[in-house]
């Protein structure tokens, strides 16, 4: 038996209450959030004293996401991939069956915000006798104040052979004011992080107990697993038949064993723009800036601006979040009604509901500058070593200015290096494909002209990314 850690990081999730940030094409975990970094590049970094080696369960369409922040966070390991998503039980479930049974899984979401790595590293692992002994290991954060947005948990008496860790009562849903305020004068209680440390076969075991029906359907999931370097594919089938649900209510609220492990730490599940306007300080009046933002005459104004100046001018507990297609302005008491803004520019068919005009692809990625009739401007920026998709459209002509690296360009049976400062035609037909064959970032501005310009004007004939071959609906 090992006493060793595995981290599994759950990067599922849509994040639709930071809109216009979070949206479904780059949910909040994977947004440059905190000092130029993703939340799940800091949970990494977090997890990385505990083990370099590291398992992510990501859906499929975020795994290049997830590649960067593992290569960023300087952490390897391995992807598991979800071909849809189906909630925490069957996230957790998969990873504990692709386990050695005495693996100690410490399972922690992408998105949450915990700034002392060191001191949460010592409450987990102050938590490895209470697991080794059998239990389901959750952790609890010491609440500072009576917060109706997380669930509780009430803790009893300390178990005898596991120091630091006390038996879990019951867990409490998100409460209204007064029952919080009263939970915080009672003692006892925990603000729920959704953070388990657990043996694999402890797991299995609790899932066979309370929802074998999820048991069952990620074992058919997980036994002919496709792998492709780090990524692994979860059969699609299986998987999809599979039920959705937490493992708070498939497991934790019907299962004995469970102890807690208090944390005393500062911790957000940056769930809403007042959480995230929490992680920045405050100045006299109470405003809290972020990036290019500016306060004049204001009182308790959050400012989120990355990309260009934005002033507050004699604004009084406001939210305003820019974006480069989108801007969000709202009251500080509706910072959790932003999801309902997603939903009705979903309902208006406005593609600014769930993509951004960045677009983030496994080769780089490209940024939509301009368009018009018959005409569009994008912004390429290619990783060293990598290349698009070898590739032809049937209404679209291309021309590509290479502003900064060298680029190889493959144009039907001709292959030519473009340098800075040149410039090549793609016409329409054309077999081509772009390549950054240095070792420094490649930029490249891309007009397309033609009578269609969509992203499904497109055949592609090989692709390293593993991605369809023939017709795809991506770049």
């Amino acid at each position: 038996m090992t006493n060793s850690i595995h981290p599994v990081v759950l990067c599922g999730g849509s994040g639709t209450r930071l809109w216009p940030l979070s949206r479904k094409s780059l949910p909040k975990q994977f947004a440059p959030l905190i000092d130029g970094k993703s939340l799940l590049q800091l949970t990494l970094e977090r997890l990385q004293v505990l083990n370099s080696r590291i398992t992510c369960v990501a859906a499929d369409d975020h795994r290049f996401l997830v590649q960067e922040a593992m290569d960023a966070a300087g952490v390897g390991g391995t992807q598991l991939l979800e071909p849809m998503g189906r909630n925490t039980a069957a996230a957790m479930a998969v990873a504990a069956l692709l386990a050695a049974p005495d693996d100690l899984l410490l399972f922690a979401p992408a998105d949450h915000h915990i700034p002392d790595a060191a001191l949460f590293a010592q409450t987990v692992r102050a938590g490895i006798d209470a697991a080794l002994a059998g239990n389901i290991v959750t952790f609890g954060v010491v609440p500072s104040f009576p917060s109706t947005a997380y669930g509780y948990i009430e803790s009893g008496a300390a178990l005898a052979a596991a120091p630091g860790s006390q038996a879990v009562v019951r867990f409490v849903e998100k409460p209204n004011a007064e029952v919080a305020q009263s939970l915080l004068l009672k003692g006892g209680y925990f603000w729920n992080a959704g953070i388990f440390l657990v043996q694999a076969s402890t797991l299995i075991a609790a899932l066979r107990e309370h929802a074998p029906d999820i048991l069952a359907a990620c074992q058919q999931a997980t036994q002919a697993p496709a792998t492709d370097g780090s990524f692994v594919r979860l059969n699609r089938e299986a998987f999809e038949a599979c039920r959705s649900e937490s493992i708070d209510y498939a497991v934790l609220e019907k299962h004995q064993q469970i102890a807690v492990v208090p944390f005393a730490g500062a911790w957000s599940d940056v769930g809403s723009w007042n959480a995230v306007a929490g992680l920045y300080p405050a100045d006299d009046e109470g405003n809290r800036l972020s990036g290019m933002a500016s306060a004049l005459n204001a009182r308790n104004t959050f400012v989120h601006a990355p990309l260009r100046p934005v002033v507050a001018l004699g604004t009084e507990d406001l939210i305003i979040v820019d974006t480069q297609d989108a801007v969000l302005v709202a009251s500080a008491a509706c910072a959790e009604q932003v999801k309902d803004v997603v939903a009705m520019l979903n309902r208006e068919g406005r593609n600014e509901a769930t993509e951004h005009r960045r677009v983030a692809r496994p080769w780089g990625a490209y940024d939509s500058v301009d368009n018009g009739e018959r005409f569009q401007v994008k912004r390429l920026t290619v990783k060293p070593g990598a290349k698009l998709s070898l590739q032809m459209h049937y209404h679209r002509a291309e021309h590509w200015v290479v502003v900064k690296g060298t680029a190889k360009v493959t144009r039907d049976e001709e292959t030519i290096l473009v340098r800075e400062n040149e410039s090549v035609y793609i016409p329409l037909g054309t077999v081509h494909r772009l390549e950054n064959p240095g070792k420094t970032m490649l930029e490249v501005i891309e007009v397309q002209s033609g009578s269609y310009l969509g992203e499904d004007d497109i055949v592609r004939f090989d692709d390293t990314y593993g991605r369809v071959a023939l017709v795809a609906h991506t770049k």
